[in-house]
C-alpha cells in the first residue's frame, strides 16, 4: 500500500492509490513472515464463503493471489477443489504446507495449460492485478456460467479507538495527506476497487452484484499489532523508519481502551457470471 488508509480503518490499499497493480514491490512485500501473516490476517465471513460456493456451478475453484491459503482453506472446507496462483514463492510454500495446491506466477501471465474453473476468487488481492489483463485472463479460465468473485474486508475499530489510531498516524507522519482525512469513509477505498473492477469486466461477464457481509472479531492489543505488521502499511512505514513509532502509539491507544476491542466490520464483494 503506497499511502495511509482513511483514519479509523486499515484497508489494504488507500483511496488515492491510482494504479496499485503497478506497485509490484508492494504486492510482493507480504511474504517476509508468512507464518505471522497467516496467523494475524482475519478470516473471511462464513456467509461470504457460502455465497460464492453456492453461486458457482461446480466445485473447481481458482484462488488468485492466494497468499498463505487463508481463503483457499475456507473454500476447501466448503467442499471446493482449490488451485491457488500466487506471485510470491514464500507465500506459496507456506500455503502448500497447509494443504493448498499452488502455482507461482503473476496471474496476468499464468499459463492455465487449458484448465478451466467453475469459480475464480481473489480475497484482498484483485487490486494488485492489472484490470484489463486480469479480466481477460479471468474470462479465459472460467467456464461458461462460472462465478467471478473478488472481495475485501474493511477493518473498522470503534469510533473512539479509530480516532486515536488516526491521531497516532498524524503525530508520526504529520505531512502525509491521508493522515488528515478525518471525515473519510473507511469503505471509500474499497468502493473504488469495486467500481474499477466492474468497469473492467467487459462483455464477457453479466449479472454483476455487489453484496456486503457484516462480520465481527475481538482483538487483543498484541493481535491487532500483529495484524498491523502484516498490512500494506508495514513496508512504507518501515522504509520511513516509522513503523515502531506507529506500533508503540497504537499499543498505547489500545491499552488506554482496556487492552482489547471488538471490530464490527464489513466485507465487500463483487460477483459476476461468465457469459
Amino acid at each position: 500500500m503506497p499511502t495511509l488508509p482513511p483514519p479509523g480503518s486499515t484497508p489494504a490499499q488507500p483511496a488515492d492509490a491510482a494504479q496499485p497493480h503497478q506497485r509490484r514491490d508492494m504486492a510482493e512485500s507480504f511474504g517476509t513472515d508468512p507464518a505471522l501473516y497467516d496467523r494475524a490476517r482475519p478470516r473471511y465471513p462464513d456467509a461470504l464463503i457460502e455465497a460464492v460456493a453456492d453461486a458457482a456451478p461446480g466445485p473447481d475453484l481458482l484462488d488468485v493471489g492466494c497468499g498463505t491459503g487463508i481463503a483457499a482453506r475456507q473454500f476447501q472446507a466448503a467442499a471446493c477443489r482449490v488451485l491457488g496462483v500466487e506471485v510470491d514463492e514464500r507465500m506459496a510454500a507456506y500455503a502448500r504446507t497447509t494443504g493448498v495446491d499452488v502455482e507461482v506466477a503473476p496471474f496476468e501471465s499464468w499459463d492455465s495449460a487449458g484448465r478451466t474453473f467453475d469459480a475464480l476468487v481473489a480475497g484482498m488481492t484483485w487490486h494488485w492485478i492489472d484490470p484489463a489483463k486480469g479480466a481477460a485472463q479471468a474470462a479465459a479460465v472460467l467456464r461458461p456460467g462460472g462465478t467471478f468473485a473478488v472481495f475485501w474486508y474493511v477493518l473498522t475499530p470503534p469510533a473512539d479507538l479509530g480516532a486515536a489510531f488516526a491521531a497516532v498516524h498524524r503525530d508520526v507522519l504529520p505531512d502525509h495527506p491521508a493522515a488528515s482525512r478525518a471525515a473519510a469513509s473507511p469503505l471509500g477505498a474499497y468502493e473504488t476497487f469495486l467500481d474499477r473492477t466492474a468497469d473492467s469486466l467487459g462483455p464477457a461477464f453479466t449479472n454483476i452484484q455487489r453484496p456486503t457481509f457484516p462480520w465481527s472479531r475481538a482483538y487483543t492489543r498484541d493481535e491487532w499489532l500483529d495484524q498491523l505488521r502484516t498490512s500494506g502499511l508495514a513496508k512504507p512505514l518501515a522504509d520511513a523508519g516509522k513503523l515502531d513509532a506507529v506500533l508503540d502509539g497504537t499499543a498505547t491507544a489500545i491499552d488506554a481502551a482496556g487492552g482489547s476491542f471488538t471490530l464490527e466490520s464489513t466485507a465487500v464483494a463483487l460477483l459476476a457470471t461468465r457469459r
